[in-house]
């Protein structure tokens, strides 16, 4: 996309005084192999965004949890740094157009591939606090990551769905609300799936298909949470 550097630095709201750093931050190894004559790719810039976004993750959560102790902090910082969320978040200011790539990484899928979208994020990261200085750095950071207890609930819900669940339900309904049934299984012996549903306050409100009792429960739970987004639990 030619005027893609242009409509990712509107979308973190930086402009680059130099924008060989952007370049650099979007070229991917690959590149080099198809245009040997470039100046170089990521990498470098990934290795420097990587902690830079520690220390600013770090730095927040300290922050915002004063209670925390370190290994919840950690925790916490663990989650929002993971690589297949780095790589959504690219995905969501439009990162993923904006790879250059080598001809065959290209075809084989890699502008969708989770792991350049995470090095290229960090890269990026490295590349505007380079540009313009930690406090820069700092600021898109937090602008792409938004609300960081929101964005947290969405991840350990996803990590431990099932948990999440009882922290909504419970406080207004008790430990016994929430009931989990299998509804259907299928297959023969060594292979059966399951299908789950997950009932609060005996509404079904989500069900779930895995290879065990325990992955389709997982997925019910998540089932239910997504229903809870724009449904209340009943009362």
């Amino acid at each position: 996309m030619k005027d893609g550097p242009a409509i990712l630095q509107a979308r973190i709201g930086y402009g680059f005084r130099d924008p060989a750093q952007l370049e650099r931050a979007l070229t991917h190894a690959s590149w080099l192999q198809d245009n040997p004559g470039a100046p170089g790719n990521n990498q470098r810039l990934e290795f420097l965004g990587d902690s830079v976004l520690q220390l600013v993750l770090t730095e927040a959560l300290f922050a915002l949890y004063p209670a925390d102790r370190e290994g919840e902090l950690t925790k916490r910082r663990a989650m929002l740094g993971k690589g297949e969320f780095l790589a959504l978040l690219a995905r969501e200011i439009g990162l993923d157009a904006c790879l250059r790539l080598g001809a065959n990484e290209e075809a084989s899928g890699g502008r969708s591939r989770d792991a350049a979208l995470e090095d290229a994020f960090e890269a990026l990261v490295g590349a505007v606090s380079l540009d313009g200085g930690l406090d820069s750095a700092r600021r898109v950071v937090l602008g792409i990551f938004g609300d960081l207890p929101h964005r947290l609930g969405s991840l350990e819900g996803h990590a431990n769905p099932k948990g999440r669940l009882q922290e909504i339900v419970q406080p207004l309904h008790g430990n016994q609300a929430i009931r989990y049934e299998v509804l259907s299984t299928e297959g023969a012996d060594h292979e059966l799936e399951f299908e789950v549903g997950v009932f609060i306050l005996e509404k079904r409100m989500g069900f779930g298909r895995g290879t065990s009792k325990k992955l389709a429960e997982e997925e019910a739970a998540r089932s239910a949470l997504s229903a809870l987004d724009s449904e209340p639990p009943p009362r």
